[in-house]
């Protein structure tokens, strides 16, 4: 669904990129040199094969390399597209603008900051206890249960925002690249 001018929307860019990984995976591993390692053994064998490998008759080699250089120009045109789009356009996200590479850096740093503030929470759920001989050594945790669970939940919040910012951006803004067939 092209925009007035003819270019894709960032959502369908990012689709069409993870479609050209898929093929440019596909074609490298059908040419005759993924099927070889440098010492000339075979990477790729079937369990009963134990010889080499030569292309089917109906592979034409010449054009699956052409079509991976197609395919890999295509690849960083769009990625080129998809960052400039990127740097150029913003969001708002919790009453602040941040172009939309800000927001992406945030996100993961948000998304990694969870994975710590979780584990941060769980080891606050508990106080160790240390059964001596006549009494028993209490281990405090070192962070306070209730605070590291608000942050958490904040950084939840921060999180669900900027991935509905991200998304309904993605069906927004348009970049500049046309989606051209290639290849079968």
């Amino acid at each position: 669904m092209p925009d007035d001018a003819g270019n894709i929307y960032l959502f369908e860019a990012l689709e069409l990129r993870g479609e050209f990984d898929g093929r440019i995976k596909t074609v490298k591993e059908s040419l005759p040199e993924s099927r070889s390692g440098i010492d000339g053994s075979s990477v790729l064998r079937w369990a009963s094969d134990t010889g080499n490998t030569v292309p089917a008759t109906d592979v034409d080699v010449a054009a699956l390399r052409a079509e991976m250089k197609a395919l890999e120009y295509k690849r960083r045109k769009l990625n080129a597209a998809i960052q400039e789009a990127n740097f150029r356009n913003s969001v708002s996200v919790e009453g602040e603008s941040l172009s939309l590479a800000e927001a992406l850096d945030l996100r993961k740093a948000t998304r990694d900051s969870i994975g710590e503030l979780h584990r941060r929470t769980t080891s606050a759920a508990f106080v160790r206890v240390i059964h001596k001989e006549d009494r028993d050594i209490r281990d405090e945790p070192l962070f306070s249960f209730t605070e590291v669970l608000g942050e958490l939940n904040q950084a939840r919040r921060t999180f669900r925002a900027l991935n509905r910012a991200l998304r309904q951006a993605s069906f927004q803004v348009a970049i500049a690249f046309r989606d051209e067939p290639i290849g079968g």
